[in-house]
């Protein structure tokens, strides 16, 4: 199996950026496609982002295209999820998610394994 450890979190101003870190340790890094998700009090954890075991494929929920990236590192064992022109509505905690199937099982978030989660607070 592998543990995650997301880092990087915090507060930031509306229109601001954060990068979120996810660092594995464990099973190999690079035969796991992870995901972000977030869950913000009193709502559903929802999908943010996922990126496939070499990046080759990479998908975003609509409420974060074109303001966040997913990358990974597999020689750092480490994912991360830049986000930029965050808003209100991005405050939750966030968590990093690894699966060994697939990209679209991984999305799902229902097989796999997770991280600790990371506060985000956007505010002014």
């Amino acid at each position: 199996q592998v543990q995650l450890v997301e880092s990087g979190g915090g507060w930031q101003q509306p229109g601001e950026s954060l990068r979120l870190s996810c660092e594995a340790s464990g099973r190999a890094f690079y035969s796991y496609a992870t995901a972000w998700f977030r869950q913000a009090p009193g709502k559903e954890r929802e999908f943010v982002a996922g990126i496939s075991w070499n990046g080759g494929k990479i998908y975003y929920a609509d409420s974060v295209k074109g303001r966040f990236t997913i990358s990974r590192d597999n020689a750092k064992n480490t994912g991360y999820l830049q986000m930029n022109s965050l808003k209100p509505e991005d405050t939750a905690v966030y968590y990093c998610y690894a699966d060994l199937g697939p990209l679209e099982q991984t999305m799902r978030g229902n097989s796999g394994y997770w991280g600790q989660g990371t506060q985000v607070t956007v505010s002014s």
